[in-house]
């Protein structure tokens, strides 16, 4: 009996993973993640509309918790051994901090460093973003993975492959470097979710570096093609050095004349 409700509470988990793997892939409808920039009609969505994507995440998780609480220890949804999860987390935002340097620097080759006043909403969506993700793919998925057999390496493999499809970074017009940032970070926190039995580092460093590219670049995850920057177009309209602009010069006549 014990283990046909197990088995049960399985089958439901495996269900709610799998809402929040569709739920993931809807979030540019919802203007949340990467797209927090500017939703499916080129400007940000509504607050509400972004509020209600964090809000039902949140609640198939805290079902995904309660259906079986064994079972969500099972699959790493958890913090892990704390003091691995705080030190490799710190680790992996520092590493994810460096290369998000170096997407901007190979992008704009300079950071865009985005106006103070947008911290905390871009905070936020760091947050919320990252413990959506790390909840999904490498706690439920990827504990789902290594729990029917799977090798360690190539359950954290097909985690970061449906984490790469589930945000579509990798479609085309997408910049390419911020798809492999994210595969190397699904890769680096795959791995330390199993060494430390949960997603705490891996939450930890997911935020530090999603954070880190949008103060880098200037967006919450996904540059615009090249040519579609502000700056880039104010460069285009400018003539060339050297040059001067030549105008109609209207004299004012005076109307005492």
């Amino acid at each position: 009996m014990l283990e046909l409700i197990r088995s049960f509470g399985l089958l439901l988990t495996l269900a709610f993973t799998m809402f929040l793997v569709v739920l993931r892939f809807q979030a540019a409808l919802f203007g949340v993640a990467e797209y927090a920039d500017t939703g499916l009609e080129g400007h940000p969505t509504r607050l509400r509309r972004r509020l209600s994507w964090y809000l039902i995440g949140f609640l198939i998780i805290l079902l995904i918790v309660e259906v079986d609480p064994e079972v969500g220890v099972e699959l790493f949804v958890g913090m892990g051994d704390k003091s691995q999860a705080i030190l490799l987390g710190i680790a992996f935002g520092v590493a994810g901090t460096a290369l998000a340097i170096g997407v901007a620097l190979l992008r704009y080759r300079y950071l865009r460093l985005p106006p103070v006043s947008s911290y905390p909403v871009a905070l936020l969506n760091a947050l919320g973003t990252a413990f959506i993700d790390e909840v999904t793919f490498r706690g439920a998925i990827l504990g789902f993975l290594v729990y029917i057999g799977l090798g360690g390496w190539v359950s954290i493999l097909i985690q970061a492959l449906i984490y790469g499809l589930a945000t579509r970074l990798g479609a085309p017009g997408r910049d390419r470097s911020i798809f492999v940032l994210a595969l190397l970070l699904a890769l680096a926190t795959g791995w330390a979710t199993i060494v430390t039995g949960g997603i705490g580092a891996a939450f930890i460093g997911h935020s530090i570096s999603r954070f880190a590219i949008f103060l880098t670049t200037g967006h919450t995850g996904q540059p615009l093609p090249h040519g579609r920057e502000v700056e880039e177009i104010e460069k285009r309209r400018r003539p060339p050095e050297g040059w001067s602009i030549v105008g109609v010069v209207r004299d004012t006549i005076s109307r005492d004349r």
